[in-house]
């Protein structure tokens, strides 16, 4: 398991609704062991994680950033994302198209197209509200 002094994640996107991929992920990093990172515009706390209004606020090292905003909100982000210099950039399905896609590989960051949720040993159904 990863060691929650040295792996960071910041889930842009992060909601408090908890049916959705933006919700799970919170939990399945931090039940994984990452230290969680939840952005989100308006909201202050995310399943008990202090929730940043944009990745420019996270006071610490992000080494992995996933996103699950659309890809007309995502690409808007973009720059903010290659200032923080994470080492992967993990574009969960209906989070990407084309153009975002090009445009982060334009800028450096090394995009995986995948759901981050799997990658982390969880299914998102076993986080499903019961």
């Amino acid at each position: 398991m990863p060691s929650p002094d040295r792996r960071y994640v910041a889930i842009i996107g992060a909601s408090t609704d908890r049916k959705k991929f933006g919700n799970k992920a919170v939990r399945a990093y931090a039940r994984s062991g990452w230290r969680v990172y939840p952005v989100h515009p308006v909201e202050e706390e995310i399943e008990g994680f202090e929730a940043f209004p944009t990745i420019r606020h996270i006071p610490g090292p992000v080494e992995r950033v996933s996103m699950y905003l659309p890809p007309k909100k995502g690409i808007k982000v973009l720059e903010d994302i290659r200032k923080v210099q994470p080492d992967e950039l993990w574009l969960n399905p209906g989070s990407e198209s084309d153009e975002l896609v090009a445009k982060a590989e334009r800028l450096g960051l090394n995009v995986i197209q995948a759901c981050s949720i799997l990658e982390v040993g969880m299914s998102p159904d076993d986080l499903d509200v019961k």
